[in-house]
């Protein structure tokens, strides 16, 4: 069972139509109890980094999702998902992310369009749980304006101006900047890929 948490503005319809489309057994919560029991962990991403995560605290989500991650269950998170497991994100000044991961979350700059929105290819940069079996640069979905550095824990790149973390992999969190509920048959390769995890 895959619980996928609810805390007031994730895509959480499009995630539910792929695990559905994979035959995925899942539950959707808000409730930190239920969290605490989880044995796998999506948490969707849409909207703004502080929102996320005073939403995050006022739920009592905070506890019970550093707690699972902490104790090895599988855990992934999808855009800002992804960008709340670092410290910061100069999206909220003063809005604390859950800091699994060092560093700060910082805009694109320069002559580009921002938001990033469309379809991308990613650089591998070691193997990869998530991108098993799919080509070698695979074309995902993107729509975000802050991006999170690169890491030691960086398993793919995604290059506009300059690249940043695609895919982060480190022991049993795992993240995505792309929208894998957008991302067609990649997409669902790689929620597929997650859930045998």
């Amino acid at each position: 069972m895959t619980t996928i948490v609810d805390y007031g503005a994730g895509n959480l319809r499009s995630v539910e139509n792929t695990l559905s489309e994979l035959n995925a057994r899942y539950t959707v919560t808000s409730d930190p109890a239920v969290v605490e029991t989880a044995r796998k962990i999506i948490l969707p991403g849409v909207g703004h980094f502080g929102q996320m995560m005073t939403a995050i605290d006022r739920l009592g989500l905070r506890d019970a999702l550093l707690g699972r991650i902490q104790a090895g269950i599988p855990f992934l998170g999808i855009c800002i998902g992804l960008q709340c497991l670092f410290e910061a994100s100069e999206e909220a000044n003063g809005a604390r992310g859950l800091g699994v991961f060092p560093g700060t979350v910082k805009r694109f700059s320069g002559p580009v369009r921002i938001p990033h929105m469309g379809w991308n290819s990613l650089t591998r940069l070691k193997s990869s749980r998530l991108l098993a079996e799919l080509d070698a640069e695979p074309f995902t979905y993107f729509a975000h304006s802050y991006y999170a550095p690169l890491l030691g824990a960086t398993a793919a790149t995604c290059t506009y101006l300059h690249p940043y973390t695609a895919v982060l992999e480190q022991g049993n969190v795992y993240a995505v900047q792309f929208h894998p509920e957008k991302s067609g048959p990649v997409g669902l390769a790689v929620m597929r890929n997650f859930l045998e995890i």
